[in-house]
């Protein structure tokens, strides 16, 4: 099977031909359907998150079951699943509190299976890690059972791949992390895949009002057709924030940071009015800090949140999500930009670097 490889952090990603196990106990084998390019993915092909390789990339992703390891279910075969990056283990304090986003002993941040190896190697027999333990940026991949969550075939492949990862971020963080009540205010800094998908999710919550906020104006239309009320095009800090109090009348409910920059983080934090929340959702790179004026800060009862995978419980947040996409309440397909083969990753790559951040999805 074929997937794309980094060597090491900085350099230009290769398409392997690479050998796949079959699965071990508690292990499927999928075929994958589609595949986003996340920025996620962009950090790690950059060197902003360093990461061990040779790793096979990508982490948004769905397929079709074709073989179940020992003790599972073979009624699983045949099924659409979406992977999810954060398997739980099932077994810490934060699963059995129902925390599964926050666990504390995945071995998905080791990019390996449960038993500490990998599926994947060379023709020499080196191995292969995958990303976050499923590495969808290939044409097969094996993974634990945790991480293949059932979602209905009437679901389209692309839909349930941005349901693994920029949907589930986005749109949780909305209904689950803020759990943004109807009628609020809501401002949303960055519209790539997830910022586009809180905007979703304040549609969904019932917000009033929904600005959202971009330097690219065509991000902006996309935003407006998918349910923000205003947009504001992105210029110096003080007109922005000028332009963000006249549309929510002196400052949003709520302030979602979707880009994971320094200087949009403490753009969120000082529009706040008094009593308003900024949730932290783009992740920036290893070291950065952000800063914000105390005072105003605690006089004002303003909040922080952080917000990671939208606190995602993915067997139940995943087939809820696809549930309301299928009901016409989550458009989800208008996130897709371009359907791309895995030959065009750093193509992808490049265009992400240069702002053009809606979702390419990669269809082996």
């Amino acid at each position: 099977m074929r997937a794309v490889v980094l060597e090491e952090p900085g350099r230009r990603t290769r398409v392997e031909e690479l050998q796949l196990e079959a699965p071990h106990q508690g292990e499927v084998s999928v075929r994958i359907t589609a595949s986003g390019v996340c920025h996620s993915d962009l950090h790690v092909r950059d060197g902003d998150w360093q990461r061990p390789g040779p790793i096979a990339l990508g982490h948004e992703g769905a397929g079709i079951v074709e073989e179940v390891g020992p003790g599972v279910d073979p009624a699983l075969l045949g099924r659409q699943v979406a992977l999810s990056w954060y398997y739980p283990c099932l077994r810490c304090r934060n699963c059995q509190a129902g925390r599964q986003w926050l666990c504390s002993d995945t071995p998905a941040l080791r990019h390996r299976t449960s038993d500490g190896t990998t599926r994947l190697r060379r023709a020499d027999g080196q191995a292969v890690i995958s990303y976050l333990a499923i590495g969808t940026m290939a044409e097969r991949t094996v993974v634990p059972l945790e991480a293949a969550i059932p979602i209905a075939d009437a679901v389209n492949p692309e839909v349930a791949a941005l349901i693994g990862c920029c949907v589930s971020t986005g749109v949780g963080a909305v209904l689950k992390t803020a759990e943004v009540p109807a009628g609020a205010s809501v401002v949303v800094f960055g519209l790539g895949g997830v910022g586009l998908s809180v905007v979703m999710g304040a549609v969904v919550a019932g917000a009033a009002r929904i600005v959202a906020v971009d330097r690219v104006a065509e991000k902006l239309d996309r935003a407006i057709d998918l349910g923000a009320t205003h947009s504001v095009l992105a210029t110096d800090a003080e007109a922005t924030h000028r332009a963000i109090r006249d549309a929510t009348g002196g400052g949003p409910d709520f302030a979602f940071e979707a880009i994971g920059l320094p200087a949009t983080i403490e753009q969120a934090v000082a529009c706040l009015p008094s009593g308003g929340t900024a949730v932290l959702v783009g992740l920036t790179r290893f070291g950065a800090r952000a800063s914000f004026e105390v005072f105003p800060f605690v006089d004002g009862s303003r909040r922080i949140l952080g917000s990671n995978y939208g606190f995602a419980v993915a067997a139940i947040d995943f087939p809820r999500y696809a549930a309301l996409h299928l009901a016409g309440r989550l458009p989800i397909e208008k996130l897709v930009e371009a359907r791309i083969g895995l030959d065009d990753v750093e193509d992808a790559f490049d265009r992400m670097r240069r702002g053009e951040r809606l979702r390419r999805i990669i269809v082996p």
